[in-house]
């Protein structure tokens, strides 16, 4: 039997087809999706310049908000403009190498996203467990170490995606219908045995979700008892009101996401793959979008540096705790 050369079974490019079914509307929902992009970057770019700039807000609970801005910045800038070009300009074509590594970086980053979300409800569980001890668990050297290992951790898991891929011998076309390049919807282009894909992706979102999940259930169901023991009422607002733009930021990260794995494997047949694309970008693009907001208005100490700000103050020190 004539065997065939891996490199001819490797496609130079390949054609991302935007959201099947929907390409008469490509237009107007690039608007959204252009609108919320720009929400999301001016409004994170916003959030890491108060808190690099603020002394006030140079505490752990920033610092890891800066994370999240940074990551949800990574997030949508390594999708949302390529889906641009394809709903305004019909560029579809992406190289094989570019689509692996757009693939790479949207995968890393979701993965870091759920890990800083995580990191931040250890931090809101040490603040309001154990209050004389927060400045001395999370110190700066401490918060860099979580951060750093939080990245570690979606690089070295998601670089085996990568290196799958390149590997698999497609010749069922080179036609994506997506909007940017997702592990799976790459892989089953494929002609190849695509099984280990398939295992190794349920393992690293078991690895990385399902384990920063369960540390947020434990984190907030003990924040819940330390918050219920408390005898004052205002007491426990004020505890349970520093939780609220998290929760929020929980919702809209994880919501998507649910939605896209378990409809992706019991309601395969019955959801439209336009209802799947859209869901998937969603995911991307919500949150990146909510979070400023959420915390710009939830946040005492980020809304009264932006009225300082935009008022023209020169006082730049909050004068809140």
């Amino acid at each position: 039997m004539l065997m065939l050369n891996q490199t001819d079974l490797t496609p130079a490019s390949f054609i991302l087809n935007g959201i099947p079914g929907l390409e008469d509307m490509h237009m107007w929902i690039s608007f959204p999706f252009c609108s919320m992009y720009a929400v999301a970057v001016v409004g994170n770019c916003g959030l890491l310049y108060l808190i690099l700039y603020e002394d006030s807000l140079h505490r752990p609970m920033y610092y890891f908000l800066a994370m999240l801005s940074l990551t949800d910045l990574f997030i949508c800038s390594s999708t949302i403009p390529k889906a641009l070009c394809i709903f305004w300009f019909h560029f579809k074509e992406i190289s094989f190498d570019g689509c692996l590594v757009q693939m790479f970086f949207v995968h890393t980053f979701t993965g870091m996203e759920s890990g800083v979300l995580m990191l931040m409800a250890l931090d809101r569980y040490v603040a309001i467990c154990y209050p004389l001890h927060y400045s001395t668990f999370l110190t700066n050297s401490v918060i860099a170490k979580a951060g750093l290992s939080t990245f570690l951790r979606g690089v070295l898991l998601i670089i085996p995606f990568t290196v799958l891929t390149k590997h698999l011998p497609y010749c069922r076309g080179n036609i994506i219908p997506h909007t940017y390049c997702d592990h799976m919807s790459v892989a089953k282009l494929s002609c190849g045995n695509i099984k280990v894909n398939v295992i190794y992706g349920l393992t690293v979102a078991l690895l990385i979700g399902g384990f920063d999940i369960l540390c947020i259930t434990v984190s907030y169901t003990m924040i819940l008892r330390a918050v219920i023991s408390l005898s004052s009422a205002d007491a426990r607002q004020k505890a349970f009101s520093t939780c609220t733009a998290h929760i929020c930021a929980i919702v809209f990260s994880y919501s998507p996401a649910f939605f896209s794995f378990f409809s992706h494997r019991f309601g395969g047949h019955t959801i439209p793959p336009s209802c799947h694309i859209i869901v998937a970008n969603i995911y991307l693009l919500l949150p990146p979008t909510v979070n400023p907001i959420v915390y710009g208005v939830k946040t005492k100490q980020i809304r009264d540096c932006v009225i300082r700000i935009t008022s023209g103050s020169k006082d730049v020190k909050s004068q809140s705790k």
